[in-house]
């Protein structure tokens, strides 16, 4: 495991120290999103989140310039088809319904991870703090 290596270009913003991605996740072996962008400048939303649909061998930016800003967990929901994703960080926790290409703010609570469970409940760690996520 690890024996071999490839390395793909993102268009993901890079260079300063806290900027990069965060977070991978593939809801199948072809369709993946990653996200990140600048700890330093969490408001900021330009080249911080892409999707690939060929296992990783090219991204493309998504919602660029639109919310949410820096992430530092994303995940596909389970069982949605690749088209919900729930994407978690210091500002708060943003969904999205169409594999994101646009996302909703559904809490401003602060939270560095989650795991879902099933596609209905995830859990999340924060400062100080764990929290459980129901999804209606």
């Amino acid at each position: 495991m690890g024996k071999t290596w490839k390395i793909h270009n993102t268009p993901i913003i890079q260079g300063n120290g806290p900027q990069g991605i965060y977070s991978v996740d593939f809801y199948d072996e072809n369709n993946g999103i990653i996200f990140g962008g600048d700890y330093s400048n969490p408001n900021d939303n330009c080249a911080n989140k892409a999707i690939t649909n060929d296992g990783g061998k090219t991204w493309t930016l998504i919602a660029d310039n639109e919310e949410p800003g820096y992430k530092s967990c994303v995940k596909y929901i389970p069982n949605s088809s690749g088209k919900e994703i729930v994407a978690v960080g210091k500002t708060g926790i943003s969904y999205s319904k169409n594999s994101g290409k646009n996302w909703t703010t559904i809490s401003s609570d602060s939270f560095y991870t989650i795991q879902f469970i099933n596609e209905s409940s995830a859990w999340l760690g924060g400062p100080e703090k764990l929290g459980k996520l129901i999804l209606n």
